[in-house]
């Protein structure tokens, strides 16, 4: 990879008449991290749009978002909130790009790339019917990114002979009479003669076994070449969940980087980091900065920058963390976390705004530990997170595969990267050591999540097929299970008891050799996240009764007995006693894909086999 440009002062050079561009709809600033980030297609009326690539926003307005550790570990300058919409102009610094290509009229049965609808400006219609266009329900993907519409000409000639588009001639229609659901219902048909359903379009190979290769082009890049790709296309749904999933990353605020001189020198730096000691010196005399600061020392702040400019620049000359280093980013930063979060820091009057204020329950903890193995609760009364987009991923899943294929979200390489911030609350619950160790070493609990672990390495190594790069192994153990398991019960249990809706609340989990946490805390910007009813649900005896209850609710499932006897449940056999009956969470609010799940690691095994923790 490229290491990141110098960087440079931008400036603006505007000549001439500027004609605004055309206004296509709204979204939430949240959604261009989440729902429709770069690459992904978004619906607007009749017509359906791809977002385009960070170097083609206008974000000389947007604000800097700063959290070091994750600039850092992404190895990018800074963060950027997406650009908002401005009232005034219809420009709002986020591009679109037309795509699919090809439309259908519902009238006529026309299918054929829009332009040559020739239809009206602003205005998606068929030109000889008056008629609403309908954007092509079918496009062509492959698991490196690239996307492309489907190939209906070669589809519908495909027992002909023909390989070359519109060889014979001759005009496709699109016509679905409605009597099945099913793509046999589905008819293309070309005016030479011949037709053909979309039944079978949908087979893994169907687009392979008629040499149809994937043309490695990239519609949401401005002028970016198309890609040597030897990857076998497939064919999606437009509306498809799997045309598209962030890979985003994020990190929590916490001291020191979240309060006192650490915060006021990062939120400097952004202006600063150009710049030598000496006007670094000059612009806290002259801007009067440190005026309502007269504890902190000029000088501090200057070392600070320094120190971060250093810092920055060694781990950019990196380049962009590549596919196969998703995890390295995450496991330095949740150390960081674990570690802050079992130690307290209270609200300080003296320091001004904290994003990080953590401490323990006023009650005694003491029952707790003993009836339900918990060896620390935490109230996290404000915390701060920053979630950035890095990638993208297409057909597979970041969390399920073995080595995601990241696509690029620019063309020219960027030194900042679109991200949002949340501010709200949460509960932090550490499992006591000692017991956690005795129980991860019975045969049961290692037995289930041997099971789980299989499935896992085989999906991954099915994943990697044809791929040079090293295969991980799978993360699923006794302790990683449980800690997973327990946090989708108590978010289920305090989405009943506290009033939250389940895609309100979200999961962060510390798990390895010597961390065994989790975190819950509110995911929404809301109202909802900052009114001090998550923390209430940590006051030990409010935590006993929730967990009680969560704990009696999962040794029943409606799906019982066939969802506690499962062998393999899931998305490819990766849960063993779960299902959306008893366990699974909104996808928001799950930071793994609602995999690596069981019942059994909390409440045992119906058949006494394996022992649950509680």
């Amino acid at each position: 990879m490229t290491p990141l440009p110098p960087r440079t002062r931008r400036r603006s050079l505007v000549s001439g008449p500027v004609r605004a561009a055309r206004r296509l709809g709204e979204i939430r600033r949240a959604q261009l991290i989440t729902t429709y980030g770069v690459g992904a297609m978004i619906a607007v009326d009749n017509e359906s749009f791809l977002v385009r690539g960070i170097d083609s926003w206008d974000v000389s307005q947007a604000p800097v978002v700063v959290e070091p550790r994750l600039s850092d570990q992404l190895h990018v300058y800074e963060f950027r909130l997406p650009p908002a919409p401005d009232p005034d102009l219809a420009k709002d610094g986020v591009r679109a790009v037309r795509f699919p290509e090809w439309y259908s009229c519902p009238r006529c049965g026309a299918l054929q790339p829009y332009r040559k609808f020739n239809p009206p400006a602003g205005r998606a219609e068929c030109s000889n019917c008056q008629e609403g266009l309908v954007p092509s329900r079918f496009v062509m993907a492959c698991a490196n990114g690239h996307l492309e519409d489907f190939p209906y000409w070669q589809w519908v000639h495909r027992n002909n002979g023909r390989t070359e588009t519109g060889s014979c001639g001759g005009g496709l229609t699109f016509r679905s009479d409605g009597s099945t659901a099913s793509l046999r219902a589905v008819l293309i048909s070309c005016s030479c003669g011949v037709s053909a359903s979309m039944e079978g379009s949908f087979r893994r190979t169907a687009l392979d076994d008629l040499r149809i290769r994937c043309g490695g082009r990239l519609p949401w890049l401005k002028d970016a070449p198309a890609e040597h790709c030897t990857e076998a296309p497939r064919t999606l749904q437009r509306g498809s969940s799997s045309v598209w999933f962030p890979v985003v990353h994020s990190a929590l605020s916490i001291p020191p980087w979240s309060e006192g001189l650490a915060k006021l020198a990062a939120g400097l730096y952004s202006k600063l980091k150009d710049e030598d000691d000496s006007f670094v010196r000059r612009y806290l005399r002259v801007e009067k900065i440190l005026e309502h600061h007269p504890a902190y020392d000029p000088e501090e702040i200057v070392s600070l920058i320094r120190e971060r400019r250093e810092t920055e620049r060694s781990s950019t000359e990196q380049g962009p963390i590549e596919s196969g280093q998703q995890d390295a980013p995450r496991t330095a930063i949740y150390r960081d976390e674990y570690d802050s979060l079992r130690r307290t820091h209270r609200e300080d009057p003296d320091v001004g705004a904290q994003d990080f204020v953590c401490e323990p329950p006023a009650g005694s903890t003491g029952p707790l530990r003993e009836s339900h193995g918990l060896g620390q609760i935490m109230l996290v009364k404000r915390l701060r997170e920053v979630r950035a987009l890095q990638s993208f991923t297409r057909i597979e899943e970041p969390g399920l595969a073995a080595m995601p294929r990241h696509a690029p979200i620019w063309h020219q390489r960027q030194t900042w990267l679109p991200a949002i911030e949340v501010r709200g609350e949460g509960v932090f619950l550490r499992l006591d050591t000692d017991r956690l160790r005795q129980w991860e070493q019975l045969p049961g609990p290692i037995s289930r999540a041997r099971r789980i672990r299989a499935n896992h390495d085989r999906l991954l190594h099915e994943r990697a097929k044809g791929s040079d790069r090293p295969v991980p192994s799978s993360h699923a153990d006794p302790r990683y299970v449980l800690l997973h398991t327990l946090a989708h019960v108590l978010i289920n249990e305090w989405s009943l008891d506290g009033g939250y809706p389940a895609a309100a609340l979200r999961e962060r989990l510390y798990a390895g050799d010597d961390m065994a946490g989790i975190l819950i805390y509110t995911a929404t910007s809301d109202s909802a996240g900052s009114l001090g009813g998550i923390v209430a649900q940590g006051e030990p005896d409010r935590l006993e009764s929730s967990l009680r209850s969560a704990l009696a609710r999962a040794e029943w499932c409606s799906n019982d007995p066939l969802c506690a006897e499962s062998e393999a449940s899931g998305a490819d056999g990766l849960n063993l006693a779960a299902c959306h009956a008893c366990v699974l969470l909104p996808e928001t609010s799950c930071e793994n894909n609602n995999i690596l799940l069981d019942r059994a690691t909390l409440i045992g095994s119906l058949d006494g086999s394996s022992p649950g923790f509680f």
